[in-house]
């Protein structure tokens, strides 16, 4: 076993040697080679720290595309999502008729998916991953990789809607505090189902729309109450008749039936 860990050090230790030489080394070719051998292996972090220098001194050869491609891979290999699509941004400008050009089309989409964050932070990347996705489609209708594409867009929309549901329930939760918040719950939750209204979510926004008119019919003023309690049950018929079956048919005949109630004794 001793014997086996020295050979392992002294390979290894042999190996960053060598390494340190070629990065020193003047011969670009040889970088090149070695370059594409540890690309080749997934030894990222190396073939980076080659790739970086090489695209430079060999800008405007015919090696420039493939190295531009081979980095922003890389760099995808390293989790660098950030500096990934900026390259596979600049191939697509600069080599607009690239063999590439469809993988690179399709990697920007995807790294700004990977950026997404989730749902309850901001979804810059979100929007813009969306809209890359479709730009994909619209430039290869006929690639094989359009069905993930739009797949990928589905669950972005659908952290999209949750995102919007989550901003519902909070306006929701706040109730009356500093103004009338279920006003804004019912408003944030309608919006959400026109924007998307084949959402996975559309059944707790209907809900929460039914719920929130309820809630703000009994603590509204007495002028406003019966006109309120008569969108709440109205409101009702709409979500069991889309929803006769739901999980929150229980809560829901409970709202009607209080509904019910308080307008008849006013």
């Amino acid at each position: 076993m001793k014997y086996i860990v020295v050979v392992v050090l002294g390979v290894f230790f042999l190996s960053c040697s060598q390494y340190q030489k070629l990065l020193k080394s003047t011969d670009y070719e040889l970088k090149y080679k070695k370059a594409m051998e540890y690309y080749a292996a997934e030894d990222y972090i190396k073939a980076t720290t080659l790739f970086q220098e090489l695209i430079s001194i060999y800008r405007g050869s015919d090696k420039a595309e493939i190295l531009t491609y081979s980095y922003a891979d890389a760099l995808f290999g390293m989790k660098d999502y950030i500096m990934a699509e900026y390259y596979y941004s600049q191939l697509v400008k600069t080599y607009p008729a690239s063999d590439y050009g469809e993988e690179c089309q399709f990697q920007i989409a995807y790294c700004k998916y990977m950026m997404s964050p989730k749902a309850r932070l901001d979804q810059t990347y979100t929007y813009e991953s969306i809209n890359d996705f479709q730009l994909f489609i619209n430039l290869y209708p006929s690639s094989a990789r359009v069905a993930e594409a739009t797949r990928l867009m589905d669950v972005m929309r659908d952290k999209l809607v949750y995102k919007s549901y989550l901003n519902a329930k909070l306006y929701f939760n706040l109730g009356t505090y500093m103004g009338n918040n279920y006003l804004s719950a019912v408003i944030a939750a309608q919006n959400s189902l026109k924007e998307f209204p084949d959402t996975k979510y559309r059944e707790e926004l209907s809900f929460l729309i039914l719920e929130a008119k309820y809630i703000q019919s009994v603590e509204s003023i007495e002028e406003k109450q019966k006109d309120r309690l008569r969108e709440a049950i109205d409101e009702y018929y709409s979500f069991i008749n889309e929803y006769p079956q739901s999980k929150f048919l229980k809560k829901a005949e409970i709202i009607h039936q209080n509904s019910e109630r308080l307008l008849e004794n006013l």
